[in-house]
């Protein structure tokens, strides 16, 4: 399949489009442990503020609490009774991982500033009514469900979506494209006919005055 064939007509493949780092990793399941685990954990936090009530500041506290609880008496009893102290991870962060998502937040952050400033300025209608459109659909969809649930539902769609398409992108490229092709030359079509109607009775208008 040509570069014209691709959605987009795009050259570069997934993985570089998502930014060719660990966000992409995570998205197209390249790293298959990590981004298995975030479903799973999310997937137990949203149970728990489904079913329990709790609150996002609420339920850290507690299990932050709970925990530094019994780190804290299990060390304290292992000095005493002269055993092992709790097996606890050396807790880092790595500069590589804290660059990359710094990199990552702040060219997202840039585009969205970007084109906030031609949307304020005018410049980009069309990105305008894209803009509003989402937004409307996002408070639509807020109406309807609450914010845990729509961030759930979000993050499985985001680590879900382009991990099936990039392994099926060959056959959603000819579909997607043969349908928009299609559509293309039906609304070329509905254009040249209005276009037609609007000219005759033009001249309509002209032979009667």
């Amino acid at each position: 399949m040509g570069s014209s064939d691709r959605l987009f007509n795009r050259h570069r493949d997934i993985h570089q489009i998502l930014g060719g780092g660990l966000v992409a990793d995570l998205m197209l399941w390249r790293r298959k442990n990590l981004t298995l685990g975030i479903l799973v954990v999310t997937l137990a936090a949203w149970v728990v503020f489904e079913i329990s009530g709790y609150t996002l500041l609420s339920l850290v506290s507690s299990v932050f609490l709970l925990l530094f609880t019994i780190l804290f008496l299990w060390a304290k009893s292992a000095t005493i009774l002269n055993r092992p102290a709790p097996p606890l991870p050396h807790l880092h962060l790595s500069e590589e991982f804290v660059n990359e998502a710094a990199t990552f937040i702040r060219d997202h952050v840039n585009n969205v500033l970007t084109l906030s400033e031609d949307i304020a300025y005018g410049r980009d209608t069309r990105m305008f009514v894209k803009v509003a459109l989402s937004l409307l659909m996002i408070s639509l969809i807020g109406s309807l469900t609450d914010f845990f649930t729509l961030g759930y539902t979000c993050l499985v769609v985001v680590l879900t979506v382009p991990a099936l398409y990039e392994r099926y992108e060959d056959h959603v490229d000819i579909y997607v494209l043969t349908w928009y092709r299609k559509l293309h030359h039906l609304c070329v079509r509905v254009d040249e006919e209005c276009i037609t109607i609007v000219h005759k009775w033009v001249l309509e208008k002209k032979k009667l005055s």
